[in-house]
């Protein structure tokens, strides 16, 4: 997916929205949509692994590589989204929240959990531009896969929690956040009975 799609419509709606999924899954432009719709800000998760890279004057290539070596700037990164979490999950205001892990971090403080995902051809060729090289990418997969696992017993392959499941490979960036934004509005809060509960863990 690439630049972000016209919204046409606002939602009305205080929701904590969070957004998951593998490289070159399209969340990025998904979030942008969203947050323009909700009229409200938003956090990626790929952002602040660029700041932790910057703070540190390291290129993603070294911040990747250094993750192997101990679980301390994992773990840093998971505080930083917990800490947003936890804030935004408060505040009864929208906002919406972009990393692999978002969903099971922010738990059963988000009204809604999306999950994207596409073919692994659609994906490579979406991030062939990107500074990180494909296999690099698919190698940190394989990594964060593993760690979830060891650091928190959390198995990304379980889709339970989500309320939403995309592949973005099947419809453009239009129409998926069209789906979403369709989710998002549908959505009552009053209503709603049919939540998964996500156990909390400690980062």
């Amino acid at each position: 997916m690439s630049g972000t799609p016209a919204v046409d419509r606002e939602i009305d709606g205080n929701l904590f929205v969070t957004v998951s999924g593998p490289p070159g899954c399209g969340a990025t432009t998904l979030v942008e949509g969203i947050s323009a719709a909700l009229g409200c800000g938003y956090v990626s998760g790929g952002e602040l692994f660029r700041e932790i890279a910057a703070e540190r004057d390291m290129s993603l290539s070294q911040l990747i590589a250094k993750t192997g070596e101990s679980e301390e700037i994992d773990r840093a990164l998971d505080r930083r989204l917990r800490t947003i979490a936890e804030k935004w999950g408060a505040s009864s205001k929208p906002f919406v929240l972009e990393s692999r892990l978002a969903g099971w971090i922010a738990g059963n403080r988000a009204d809604v959990r999306i999950w994207l995902d596409a073919p692994d051809e659609v994906r490579a060729d979406r991030t062939a531009s990107r500074e990180e090289m494909t296999s690099e990418m698919q190698v940190r997969e394989v990594i964060e896969e593993t760690r979830y696992k060891s650091y928190y017993g959390i198995d990304l392959s379980d889709r339970s929690i989500y309320d939403l499941a995309i592949n973005t490979g099947r419809w453009d960036a239009e129409t998926t956040l069209d789906i979403a934004l369709a989710a998002i509005d549908g959505y009552d809060i009053e209503a709603d009975e049919g939540a998964f509960d996500t156990p909390d863990f400690e980062i």
